[in-house]
């Protein structure tokens, strides 16, 4: 695990860190200079490597362990981040994309989506508003698919628009203190969770949608994520950035 110890730097609590957007969220951000803690589910030794690649990069970040959809391990996360450093931002890539036709038999399927993806973003705006300091920044991911209506996709896409409605009231709640709420909605990336069960055919067609015609990656996205969480973003709020070369 690496150095706990902060100075004077701020922390950035990344919900998915172990891949993915999450992992190359984290590593922007700790070489922006936050101390980052990584929220994995059940990839320890992934999340401990990405905590290591940043040590070794001079940054500094710890993995802790807890499903974004149970309360229980929301509340130990913030509290395991607090005893670091002050949180000042957040952001919540955890998600899962289970694909199902709807009906009976997906059932399932779409309580585990609803739970991953909706429930975990607003546990972890429950845990932003009580620790996050003055001026902080939190951060959702939702998705461009949104937009698209494709078979297969309707738990997903429901988990995401509600995400996004999330974060609009949350903006609102959050008056007075100085907080920023805003999602970035990635188009087509060329991630585990992407790839998994697509066709080479499949990814090709996807890859040639957006006019830049091709998928994005984790560090465009972490860019943008960079982007709300630094300086520059200070006046966008309540916002959906959609990050997808055009997909939309």
């Amino acid at each position: 695990m690496a150095d706990h110890t902060t100075e004077t730097r701020q922390l950035a609590l990344v919900t998915g860190g172990s891949g993915g957007i999450g992992a190359s969220v984290a590593t922007r951000l700790a070489a922006d200079g936050f101390t980052v803690a990584l929220q994995y589910r059940s990839g320890r030794d992934a999340a401990e490597a990405v905590a290591a690649g940043i040590a070794q990069a001079g940054g500094r970040a710890f993995a802790v362990q807890g499903d974004v959809a149970e309360e229980a391990d929301i509340v130990r996360l913030f509290d395991a981040a607090e005893a670091v450093a002050p949180i000042s931002v957040v952001v919540n890539c955890a998600g899962i994309m289970d694909l199902a036709p709807i009906g009976r038999d997906a059932l399932d399927s779409f309580d585990r989506t609803i739970a991953a993806n909706l429930r975990g973003t607003y546990l972890a705006m429950c845990g932003a508003a009580r620790h996050m300091a003055e001026g902080g920044r939190f951060i959702a991911v939702s998705s461009s698919v949104v937009a698209k209506n494709f078979p297969g996709y309707g738990a997903y896409i429901a988990s995401k628009l509600g995400v996004e409605g999330l974060v609009r009231v949350f903006a609102n709640e959050l008056r007075g203190r100085n907080i920023t709420v805003n999602a970035v909605a990635p188009g087509p990336v060329a991630t585990e969770l992407f790839l998994n069960g697509k066709t080479d055919e499949d990814i090709a067609r996807l890859a040639a949608v957006p006019p830049l015609e091709r998928l994005g990656t984790p560090e465009d996205i972490a860019g943008a994520v960079s982007f709300l969480a630094g300086p520059d973003g200070a006046w966008i709020n309540g916002q959906i950035l959609r990050a997808n070369g055009g997909f939309a």
